[in-house]
Order: C-alpha cells, then structure tokens, then sequence
C-alpha cells in the first residue's frame, strides 16, 4: 500500500498529526491552569426627570477603548475600598455628586464586555432631582435623553435599559418614581413621570385611583400658585420604605456644617 503513497506528504501527515496532538495537551493543560486574573469596576447609572422626558447622566471617555464615545460614570475598584464606596468615590470624580440614594442592580460579566482584558462591574442606579444637584455641564459631561442617546462605550446601552427594567418592576411594589418629583407635588407630576419611567401613556382616571390608594401618599392642605390653571392639591410623601430582597442600598448623608 505504500508503494502508492508520497511518502514525503505521508511523513508531513504525521508530523501535522504529532503537532496537534502536543499542542491540543497544552491548551487542555492551559484551560486547567489558568492564571490569568481579572479587573473590577462599578459604573453609575443616574436617571433624572427634565423637559419631560427620562435623561440619563454621561461622560465621555478621553482614553481608549472608546475614546471620545459616550458612557454610564464609572471606573476601577481599589484594592483598599469595598464596592459600594467605589461607587460613591466615582460618581464624586466624575460628576461631583456626593450626596445620592443608589441601588445596587446587577453585576455584568460577559468574557467580551471589553475588547482588551476581562473586566466585571457592578453596576448601581438611582433615581434624582436634577435640580438637586450643582451639575455643570461640560462637552465631557451631560444628561441624554434615553430615548435618543448617542452610541455607548462597552455595554452601557445594556446596563441603563437594564436599570430602566428593574425601576419599572419595582414600580409595582413602591413609588420610586417620587424621586424624581420635588417634594410637593401635584397628581398631573406624579403621573407624567410615571408615564417616562413606564414608556407609555396612563388613564388619567385610573391612575388617580390606584395613586390615591399608594401607602405613604400624604394629602397637604395646600396648592398650586399658578394665574394661568386651576391650582391643583399638593401631595407629598412619608416613610417610604426602599428596602428590597433583591436590592442593595447605599447612601452617604451630607455633613452638618
């Protein structure tokens, strides 16, 4: 049988054959061995009710990967500070709040997530009052409306539709949308920002009901100041309980002066 076989493309078969199976044992051996260790992040996402619409709060990158695309406040967890104090420590640098309720909403771990290392974040939200915060804006700093936002850095366009999910669900089980209401507010306020949190239009009638009905909705014996409309009772809310099994909370006080 030999006789009609190249024995020069039969010796390159077994060589071929030799070779693979040597470099087949190094990577089975390099998959049980691994060393290769990986990075932790937290990135912040910070939603906010202005010009009737959902915005959400971004920096643009100054470094690569991404240099100069849009992205969710984040950065890398020092070796000396748990998760939580990353997360207030970032959101401080980059957008000078220090004073924020957030919740701990997922952990994001796809291999891919970032093209040069392996890299996990914890990813936090919260709900604000823009007018809350001094927020300068800058070209390298700025709310973006959700429903128009320019293309994202890593999966940051995941992790904010993440985090509008997860406040919808919980809209079912407490009023976070109070948040993003001052702390008088009438009835229309609560329903608009609702509707941007939900994505859709409410029944007026309906939702008056079920608001009515919300634990913790207190009914003031004031109104609105307004030459232009019919004044519309102020509501306010009290002893709202933000604590969820599938939450984690985090807050930092401001300090008495």
């Amino acid at each position: 049988m030999l006789n009609f076989v190249n024995k020069n493309k039969l010796l390159t078969y077994v060589k071929f054959y030799f070779y693979y199976i040597i470099d087949y044992r190094d990577r089975e051996f390099m998959i049980f061995n691994e060393t290769k260790t990986h990075e932790i992040t937290v990135d912040v996402v910070i939603m906010t009710m202005k010009y009737d619409a959902l915005h959400v709060l971004l920096v643009k990158r100054t470094t690569e990967p991404f240099k100069d695309k849009w992205a969710i406040p984040g950065g890398y967890v020092r070796l000396s500070e748990n998760l939580d104090q990353a997360a207030l420590r970032i959101l401080k640098e980059r957008t000078n709040i220090d004073n924020v309720y957030l919740e701990q909403l997922y952990t994001f771990g796809d291999p891919l997530r970032h093209p040069n290392a392996r890299v996990i974040t914890c990813a936090y939200f919260a709900l604000v009052r823009a007018e809350d915060f001094n927020i300068v804006t800058t070209p390298e700093l700025g709310w973006h409306k959700i429903s128009d936002m320019p293309p994202l850095a890593f999966d940051h366009k995941d992790i904010i539709e993440y985090s509008l999910k997860r406040t919808r669900e919980r809209l079912e089980l407490c009023p976070v949308a109070y948040q993003l209401l001052n702390e008088k507010f009438t009835l229309t306020e609560m329903q608009k920002a609702y509707e941007l949190i939900m994505g859709k239009k409410l029944d007026k009638r309906n939702f008056r009901k079920k608001a009515l009905a919300t634990q913790g909705l207190i009914e003031l014996d004031e109104f609105t100041k307004s030459s232009s409309k019919r004044p519309a009772r102020l509501y306010t809310f009290k002893d709202i309980k933000l604590n969820s099994k599938r939450a984690h909370f985090i807050s930092k006080k401001k300090e008495k002066k």
